[in-house]
């Protein structure tokens, strides 16, 4: 037991992100009870919904708000109401900038109970490593002409050397506890400057720590995934690749909602932020059967991140437990489970007290 006192915003957002974040803070709970550490909670109600009432997403001084927490949990952002690029860029990327959020974890992991995309009966282990704070996301560029037939638009995409080496050494790293395998994503046959520089220095970072670098294109590479995503460890990608591999990894295990995200600060001078990949999936919202899956296996590393290492093991080994009950998961996967039902049946494994679970304190 850890006897911490851990402080976490909580941001349900959008849609189903409500829904599980409810199961997330209830299932954290009773395992921060039962492992003798504890949660404070503090929710805030930025997103589409606050964006529709204030004309933003977030309140003013917000992240220097979020600043003083030790981690952030995310539900899921989005509405048929507003733009996609207004709430991603009003809530989303000025997070995971401003806390210098550069790496976005994403594990690719097949779950127990839940059946694969694949044929294949050998289960898929591997750890997508994407770099978060540049690349292809880039607010270098805008439009000329507009409303005229020579309108055009130009985007620019910004890699540096400094963005590249730790992202890699991040992997390097991941590489090295795990197999030892590394695989960095590329298309430097196609564009001609940015991912040349990329492959340089990405095998120089790799080179350095001893760790075989495997440079594949990216289309190859998302052919690997399908054909053999068994030979696969550790894989490094820009923002752009990174983000497009990872919902195909979630995919072949079972679909983006059981995907976790972990938006890291590796130097802990700002809080991280965990979340779960899927959307807010307007189209379920309230109906009650949305997978918290995904936003539980985030929450599992929110807690390894704050050091809660057996709650967190504890956590996956509950929420597969619970999978590998013919009938008990959502319906997403086949299942007649609600999201109240799966999770009090992952409450039910860890602590048949778990709806005396202390409140979330609101502000």
């Amino acid at each position: 037991m850890t006897h911490a006192k851990h402080r976490i915003a909580l941001l349900p957002g959008d849609g189903i992100g409500q829904e599980v974040c409810e199961s997330a803070v209830l299932v954290l709970d009773v395992l921060a009870r039962r492992h003798g550490f504890e949660l404070v909670w503090t929710e805030f109600p930025w997103g589409c919904d606050f964006y529709l009432q204030t004309g933003s997403m977030m309140a003013p001084g917000a992240l220097e708000t979020l600043e003083s927490y030790d981690a952030i949990l995310l539900g899921a952002v989005g509405s048929p109401k507003v733009k996609d690029h207004v709430s991603l860029w009003g809530l989303l990327i000025p997070i995971r900038r401003r806390f210098d959020q550069y790496v976005n974890l994403r594990p690719v992991h097949s779950v127990r109970g839940v059946r694969s995309a694949l044929n294949s009966p050998e289960p898929i282990d591997f750890l997508i490593v994407r770099e978060n704070s540049e690349g292809e996301y880039s607010e270098a560029g805008g439009r000329l002409f507009a409303g005229t037939p020579r309108e055009l638009a130009v985007q620019e995409s910004v890699f540096s050397r400094t963005g590249i080496d730790r992202i890699v050494n991040f992997a390097a790293d991941a590489a090295l506890e795990r197999k030892g395998k590394l695989v960095s994503a590329t298309k430097s046959n196609g564009i001609i400057h940015t991912m040349p520089f990329w492959d340089e220095v990405a095998s120089e970072v790799a080179e350095s720590r001893g760790v075989p670098n495997d440079l594949q294109h990216i289309d190859a590479l998302a052919a690997r995934f399908v054909i053999a995503p068994q030979s696969l460890d550790v894989v490094v990608a820009s923002n752009l690749f990174g983000d497009i591999l990872s919902d195909l990894g979630s995919a072949l295990t079972g679909g983006i909602g059981l995907g976790p995200s972990a938006n890291l600060n590796p130097e802990r001078d700002h809080p991280s932020m965990f979340e779960s990949i899927h959307g807010s999936a307007p189209d379920i919202a309230g109906l009650g059967v949305a997978n918290p899956t995904g936003e539980l296996w985030a929450s599992s590393m929110m807690l390894e991140h704050l050091g809660e290492v057996d709650a967190a093991r504890e956590l996956i080994e509950a929420v597969e437990t619970v999978l590998s009950v013919p009938g008990r998961c959502t319906r997403n996967l086949g299942g007649t489970g609600t999201t109240r039902s799966f999770t009090d049946a992952v409450v039910n494994h860890l602590e048949p007290l778990a709806r005396n679970a202390s409140p979330v304190v609101k502000v």
